[in-house]
């Protein structure tokens, strides 16, 4: 079936779907229940399944997952919520310490099927700490799978396919993209959870990026197009691991990349797709890889996001300085 749904809905679904499914699933988070979370994201969830199998915890994040990790080991399946992005830094160690090293640490005899939930990015203007993108941390640290939907459907699909997995997901949510909608098939079979995919296609420059970055690059490509130039849109959807074959696909037809993110650039996402492209593609690159990120400096005021975050502008403009070489 299909239905016209916001992103912030998509993935509510979803975890009804995979509560239904299975009863060893349960969420956890600050005002996740009774409110049904800031974003309202787990509402009404609380009076199908109940306040046993959603908690609402202290404000206590470090301990949020540090259950999750002891309930996992009980054999639960628990869905945490970080209400925003900034708040995640207490749960820090729980996360890279302990969640991320336990599988191996077990050698696979115990299974870990966490999943952390983070709405992150700008575009909303939020205040301090409600506007990060702390992405490269956790894509960083060895044991955790991490990913980020950028449509509906994605939503829909991955936080199910998420909470079915048996390794830790941190699952990273464009706080931007939490309300446009587009129709969502809830029937249909879903492709591989860490599958990169290409949204448009093109022929003179490829173009990827993730998360709310994905619509910035569609708008760019429509700008592109009535300047006659093709843009090739990739959306990463899985940033640990990444699904490199669509890309180094897309650079051997084209010759170019630009990469978009929110987050700043040192040590990133945009970094690793960059120096990984220009390893395994050198010899089909016409031009150096470009990147597009936010400045090396902590979120600004919401009065100055604008200049600090990526815009369509400054993706035409490294288009150009690419198409340039």
């Amino acid at each position: 079936m299909t239905e016209n749904l916001s992103l912030a809905k998509a993935i509510n679904l979803g975890l009804q779907k995979a509560m239904r499914d299975d009863p060893r699933v349960i969420l956890m988070g600050e005002d996740i229940g009774t409110l049904g979370g800031v974003f309202r994201v787990t509402e009404g969830l609380k009076n199908e399944f109940g306040e046993n199998r959603v908690l609402d915890t202290p404000l206590a994040e470090s301990g949020i997952v540090g259950s999750a990790i002891g309930l996992a080991m009980r054999g639960y399946r628990p869905v945490c919520e970080i209400q925003f992005d900034g708040f995640v830094y207490p749960a820090f160690d729980q996360i890279v310490s302990q969640l991320a090293k336990q599988t191996t640490r077990h050698q696979g005899t115990q299974a870990f099927p966490v999943v952390i939930r983070i709405p992150y990015g700008g575009h909303i203007g939020a205040i301090e700490h409600h506007q990060e993108s702390p992405e490269a941390y956790f894509v960083h640290t060895s044991g955790l799978r991490v990913v980020s939907p950028a449509t509906p459907s994605d939503g829909f699909h991955m936080i199910q396919q998420a909470i079915s997995s048996n390794d830790p997901v941190v699952f990273f949510e464009p706080k931007a993209r939490y309300w446009p909608k587009s129709d969502v098939d809830t029937g249909a079979t879903p492709g591989p959870m860490h599958q990169s995919r290409v949204v448009r296609t093109g022929s003179d420059v490829t173009v990827v990026g993730h998360g709310a970055m994905v619509a910035m690059l569609l708008d760019a490509a429509e700008v592109a197009a009535g300047e006659g130039i093709s843009l090739e849109v990739i959306d990463l959807r899985s940033l640990s691991p990444i699904d490199y074959d669509p890309i180094l696909a897309s650079v051997q037809k084209t010759g170019r990349l630009v990469v978009a993110q929110e987050a700043p650039g040192q040590a990133s996402v945009g970094s690793e797709v960059a120096a990984t492209v220009a390893e395994r593609a050198f010899y089909s690159l016409e031009a150096p890889v470009i990147r597009v990120s936010a400045f090396d400096v902590p979120f600004p005021p919401a009065n100055l996001e604008g200049y600090y975050l990526p815009s369509v502008d400054r993706i035409l403009d490294a288009v150009d300085r690419s198409r340039g070489f």
